[in-house]
């Protein structure tokens, strides 16, 4: 679309797809370890020095208005699994908007739900974006699974008619023709190895685990496999079995059923992600078992942190879930006034370690700051 006028908008419309496609022709912008071995990039390898940090920075200070004027409001439109268990989506949705109003941005959107398995969807919503691309301005995709959906990435990224945003991922694919605007994640492999530091140190050596892991792909390699393979070298644990629940409820239910009759030995179940997580719980709670197993999840939603209140949930890594949401709000009014070049390519959200060990204080100040925008407890859905 990208018609309407602002007193920014000339450079800015300059600044669109065209301008990132052309920066992007350059990455890598440096090359390290393992580079050769992967079909994608990592953030270090992309982003210029400085630009994350200040846009981290940004997004944890207080909004500074939007500089020029609109004839009327943006048009988004928002391909993404919201339909699932976890509230990820819809706080990234709320924290998105309320930083929009904060910078005085008008905007209105359109949602195209699905849930994370549902791949076929996603692909017919992208089509239909892309041929309505008239209708919209910003285009913020959060794929099913990154290697699935990479052709939807590229197809929508190509489109010159609106800017394409990234959720849920930060490994740019190499072989992607046209890359997005921007990428905005969470690392899932900086989350893996805090999770792995504190297991060790909260648990010890020579434990037996079990696993709900997600869907193969990057996402679950780095979140699962990366966990796995470092308290098994570092810890000497044991992995008893290893399930794919493809991030539904069910399969963590189902997974974990599994686990508790055959797999006694396991001690630990780790959880890929907030849905998984609560099916695993419900599964123990219905055998009277979530007091003798160690259950971990992913993300640090409003959900894991009221099981983690309830002593059905001990420990999570946890998102400061709101960064990814404003941080795209304010990568649309860099866009808006003409200064896309000084955004990182791939924006990473601030985690932590939320566990059952933390005083209900410490919890709370925790789940304010990572839910500044969408709010604390639990989301109703």
């Amino acid at each position: 679309m990208r018609f309407f006028a602002t007193t920014a908008i000339a450079a800015s419309t300059a600044l669109g797809g065209m301008a990132w496609a052309d920066g992007h022709s350059n990455l890598p912008l440096k090359e390290l370890p393992g580079i050769a071995d992967r079909d994608y990039w990592v953030p270090d390898e992309v982003n210029a020095e400085g630009k994350l940090e200040a846009m981290q920075d940004v997004v944890g200070s207080d909004a500074m208005p939007f500089s020029g004027t609109l004839d009327a409001p943006i048009q988004i439109a928002l391909i993404y699994p919201s339909a699932d268990t976890s509230d990820f989506w819809a706080r990234n949705y709320l924290a998105l908007t309320k930083r929009l109003d904060q910078l005085g941005i008008a905007y209105e959107t359109t949602e195209f739900a699905s849930r994370q398995i549902e791949h076929s969807l996603q692909s017919t919503y992208a089509n239909q974006v892309e041929q309505d691309a008239d209708l919209y301005d910003y285009v913020i995709f959060g794929p099913s699974e990154l290697a699935i959906q990479a052709d939807n990435i590229d197809k929508l990224s190509g489109n010159d008619g609106f800017s394409t945003y990234v959720w849920a991922f930060h490994t740019p694919l190499k072989d992607l023709k046209n890359q997005p605007d921007a990428w905005f994640d969470f690392s899932s492999a900086a989350g893996a190895l805090t999770m792995c530091e504190y297991m060790l140190a909260r648990l010890g050596n020579d434990v037996t685990m079990a696993m709900n892991r997600g869907i193969p792909g990057i996402t679950d390699n780095q979140r699962s496999g990366d966990f796995k393979a470092c308290v098994e070298e570092k810890g000497n644990w044991t992995t008893a079995y290893e399930h794919y629940g493809e991030y539904q409820r069910e399969g963590g239910f189902e997974g974990t059923s599994l686990i508790l009759q055959a797999y006694p030995e396991a001690t630990i179940i780790h959880n890929a992600n907030t849905a998984m997580a609560m099916g695993s719980v419900e599964a123990q709670v219905s055998v009277g078992k979530e007091k003798e197993i160690f259950s971990t999840g992913w993300g640090g939603t409003g959900l894991e942190l009221d099981a983690i209140r309830r002593g059905e949930l001990d420990a999570t890594p946890m998102r400061m879930g709101d960064d990814v949401g404003a941080a795209t709000a304010e990568a649309i009014k860099a866009d808006l006034e003409g200064r896309a070049e000084e955004l990182p390519f791939v924006f990473l959200g601030r985690i932590t370690v939320a566990h059952d060990q933390m005083s209900a204080d410490e919890i709370d100040g925790l789940e304010q700051e990572a839910f500044r925008f969408s709010g604390v407890g639990a989301l109703e859905r």
